[in-house]
């Protein structure tokens, strides 16, 4: 069985997702299949179907996380440290062609959210600067925007 790091922040959100779909989202969705029983034939009853598609997301994402949980493997980021990247390191880089700064915090595939600033530990630049310390370039190819360099200017572990 493949574990799955992420930090705890990223477990909590899974445990959250996981507790609202079983106590709130599941009881909605029966709830809504015994309206659409009542209105009678079932065969062209569409509120009847959609409930039991949602039902059948609900109870998939359910399995999903539940083997998401099973599989964590949590990092302590606080606990971490060193000059080298990896997974749960904060890096500020600097783009080579701009010099513009960016900072990324290399979390779990479901913790991503470029947004934020929380680049997944699968992503091919969170790949490239793993191992990788203050000084180093790394070079990557990006679907949509071809090929980049970075240079790595700090990494902390917060």
């Amino acid at each position: 069985m493949k574990k799955l790091p992420m930090t705890a922040g990223g477990l909590k959100r899974l445990q959250d997702e996981l507790k609202h779909l079983k106590h709130v989202e599941r009881y909605a969705v029966i709830k809504a299949l015994a309206e659409a029983r009542e209105h009678g034939d079932l065969s062209e009853n569409a509120e009847y179907h959609s409930a039991r598609e949602r039902q059948g997301f609900i109870e998939g994402r359910i399995t999903e996380l539940e083997d998401k949980i099973a599989r964590a493997e949590v990092v302590i980021v606080s606990k971490l440290s060193g000059k080298d990247v990896k997974f749960g390191a904060t890096v500020t880089l600097i783009d080579d062609e701009t010099d513009e700064k960016i900072r990324y915090q290399i979390v779990g595939i479901d913790e991503a959210d470029i947004k934020k600033g929380l680049l997944s530990i699968e992503s091919p630049l969170a790949r490239a600067l793993i191992g990788k310390s203050v000084g180093d370039v790394c070079d990557i190819v990006t679907p949509g925007k071809g090929h980049k360099s970075y240079e790595i200017i700090e990494v902390n572990y917060k």
